[in-house]
């Protein structure tokens, strides 16, 4: 045997059938698990909580009267 080729050498039969069980079976594999929200849905909604916050008067001061129809006299 030649030297580098391993200790095993393939033996195939001379006469009858070559079978080979190489059946599929199923893999099962652990589940994946993924987001509700993604991430950029997150940044967003955030951004428009913040928004609307800034938009909102604060408690303390009065309402003001920027876009209100001019009270009649």
């Amino acid at each position: 045997m030649p030297e580098g080729t391993g200790a095993l050498r393939e033996v195939l039969p001379k006469q009858g059938q070559l079978s080979v069980e190489d059946a599929a079976t199923t893999v099962l594999c652990k589940p994946k698990i993924l987001p509700l929200k993604s991430v950029s849905l997150e940044k967003l909604e955030r951004l428009q909580r913040a928004a609307l916050e800034a938009a909102r008067p604060s408690e303390g001061a009065p309402p003001s009267s920027a876009g209100a129809a001019p009270a009649p006299p």
